[in-house]
């Protein structure tokens, strides 16, 4: 069960509203949290060039007396006359629709509304999203949340009547599926994709597939808008959903959405309000946040850079926070508990002692792992702790005196600099990135080449970065609003970040780009290249990719933050976000090809990207003018 401390925000769509502060009043008594009203009567057709009604006398609509200040800017969500159609062919229609869209848009500034709804009917909305636009880049307003509905209209209809047998269908089968996805994707596409514009996806009796509906996850979906003509008649004659649509109101409360009942009461006896209780409960049995979830709450979509170890020193504040990773330090345990029995036999036990070198100790947890394994193990070991830091040497100084004694060795020096007294048996790290080796861990265990035995065991032993295509416009626009007066407005959109993806969508499964060993055989060169194919199974945009890795400790034991392989409960990483500058129409059926390059020189290691199927865009950072990682 979830928090039910927490209730589901739920508001109320009204069509006519004869007397506002009863309406609202009766709204709140029912336990809804905002109504959304037409700003001007849905019959008051306002004709503005020529006709009967141009020198008509009197207020547009109702007063902004009736409700205080707070209220307006609070409980109320405006809604656009009905009958407007800007994109029609028939120019005293348009002209009209037009100036009274702009009409009702001011009022609803002046208002200082929070919202206002606009229904997009078909994909015919050019004209629509040119004046809303206008509204967009005047940079004041309220939020425009764009009223689309999962199926069209038509389709609906034509599916009622199939589903009737009593009824049998005379409508010829003309009516061809039409994706109201890309209604929405040409609407915020005119208008900029603007960070101001929002979805109200309205759920429909007859859903559509799960692709479909797993693709709006990527989309800034703010609102569900359910019927009540959706709902069915429980056993105790209360409203309830399908369980489809149970699954996909749950499905979207991930992404904090908040809910609208539109329609007439279907279940007079129950009253309005059984409908809100039922939301609500649908809300307090979704399923719970895990702990990951909980601990990353409010860093969701939030982009971060990626730290930078090996070139800066970190603070004790970010050692601490990983530090409370509760599964990562149990696995490196159980590596080098492992690593201690394949290297040690049973009968050598009280006579070997094996060398084992932490390298980059930070402030000690992998020096605490090591030592508990040996106990469990009953195997002899002598520690080096090697770290570059100054701050954390002190640390490490202090835990020797306190807890270590002079079983561990602290060594103030970059491992790759190091002239070790003695050869390494196992050496243990923890330098990966969230793409793997985006920290420089293979540069600096290639340094540590010199120190290693032979037959000597490094854990991690091997690591892979992983990359997905991914929708997320929320991404992109964060991306898009980073603003630097040093650096060209392209060079964002060269930078990857780390960022725990929450509305955003997988084009595709992760597939794997570039794979490190350790200890490396022979030569090595860091510098890799590798292009991937990814198959679209439906309509999207691309704004870029999501990195990942998997990573071998040891024999069996992982550390994974794949989608569908994710170690639980592992909380040091978040993906990366490699965004493209222009976000790319992809159709169902498609490759995508991507082409990927890891490169450097003495001074700095960067990423190259580019997209060449299905359309060719520029390389992202080439030579890493925009951003490198230093050595």
């Amino acid at each position: 069960m979830a928090d039910n401390t927490q209730r589901v925000s739920c508001g109320r769509d009204l069509t006519s509203v004869p007397d506002l502060s009863s309406d609202l009043e009766n709204s709140m008594k029912a336990g809804f949290d905002f109504i959304c009203i037409p700003l001007v009567h849905p019959r008051y057709q306002r004709e503005f060039s020529d006709g009967s009604a141009k020198d008509r006398k009197g207020p547009v609509t109702r007063s902004d007396f009736l409700l205080n200040c707070n209220d307006w800017s609070t409980l109320v969500v405006g809604k656009v006359s009905p009958w407007l159609q800007l994109d029609s062919c028939h120019e005293v229609i348009r002209r009209n629709s037009e100036k009274a869209l702009r009409q009702e848009l001011m009022f609803s500034c002046h208002l200082a509304l929070p919202s206002i709804l606009i229904h997009l009917k078909n994909g015919n909305c050019v004209n629509l999203a040119r004046v809303v636009n206008e509204h967009l880049i005047s940079g004041s307003g309220p939020q425009y949340w764009i009223v689309v509905p999962m199926k069209s209209a038509e389709e609906e209809c034509l599916s009622t009547f199939e589903s009737n047998p009593a009824e049998p269908c005379t409508i010829e089968k003309q009516v061809q599926h039409e994706d109201t996805w890309k209604w929405w994707n040409k609407f915020r596409t005119l208008c900029g994709s603007s960070k101001k514009l929002g979805v109200v996806l309205e759920l429909s009796a007859d859903l559509p597939s799960d692709l479909e509906i797993d693709r709006w996850t990527g989309e800034p979906v703010k609102v569900l808008m359910l019927s009540t003509k959706i709902f069915l008649t429980n056993k105790k004659g209360f409203p309830v959903l399908s369980r489809a649509h149970q699954l996909v109101v749950k499905q979207f409360f991930k992404l904090d959405v908040q809910l609208v009942l539109t329609g007439k009461v279907r279940h007079e006896d129950k009253g309005i309000k059984s409908y809100q209780l039922y939301l609500d409960h649908l809300f307090q049995t979704r399923d719970p946040p895990d702990n990951i979830s909980q601990f990353a709450k409010g860093y969701e979509d939030f982009l971060q850079c990626p730290l930078q170890p090996l070139m800066d020193n970190l603070e004790s504040q970010t050692y601490e926070v990983f530090e409370k990773d509760p599964i990562k330090y149990s696995l490196y345990q159980q590596a080098v508990y492992f690593a201690l029995l394949d290297k040690v036999p049973e009968t050598e036990s009280q006579t070997q002692t094996i060398v084992l070198m932490v390298l980059g100790a930070g402030r000690g947890p992998l020096v605490t792992a090591s030592l508990r394994a040996a106990s469990v193990a009953h195997r002899n070991i002598r520690v080096y702790a090697v770290e570059k830091n100054p701050n954390a040497v002190i640390t490490l100084e202090n835990m020797k005196l306190d807890s270590w004694g002079d079983q561990v060795t602290i060594v103030s020096c970059d491992m790759r600099y190091w002239n070790a007294p003695e050869k390494a048996d196992i050496i243990v790290s923890e330098l990966l990135g969230s793409f793997g080796d985006n920290e420089l861990s293979p540069e600096c265990l290639d340094g540590a080449m010199n120190f290693l035995k032979e037959d000597s065991i490094s854990i991690p032993s091997k690591y892979s970065s992983y990359l997905a295509p991914l929708q997320s416009s929320k991404l992109w626009n964060e991306v898009r609003l980073c603003r630097d007066k040093e650096k060209p407005l392209e060079a964002h959109f060269e930078t990857p970040y780390v960022v725990r993806l929450h509305n955003s969508k997988l084009l595709d499964e992760p597939k794997r780009l570039f794979t490190f060993e350790h200890p490396a055989k022979g030569v090595t060169d860091n510098n890799r290249y590798a292009s991937l194919e990814f198959d679209i199974g439906v309509d999207s945009v691309l704004h870029g990719f999501g990195g990942y890795f998997h990573c071998t400790l040891y024999r069996d034991i992982s550390l994974s933050i794949l989608p569908n392989n994710y170690t639980p409960e592992l909380s040091s990483w978040y993906p990366m976000y490699f965004p493209i500058q222009d976000p790319i129409y992809l159709r169902g059926g498609e490759k995508l090809k991507v082409h990927f390059w890891r490169a450097g020189d003495s001074k700095h290691v960067w990423y190259e990207w580019c997209v060449t199927e299905p359309v060719a865009q520029p390389i992202h950072n080439p030579r890493g003018r925009s951003s490198t990682i230093g050595l």
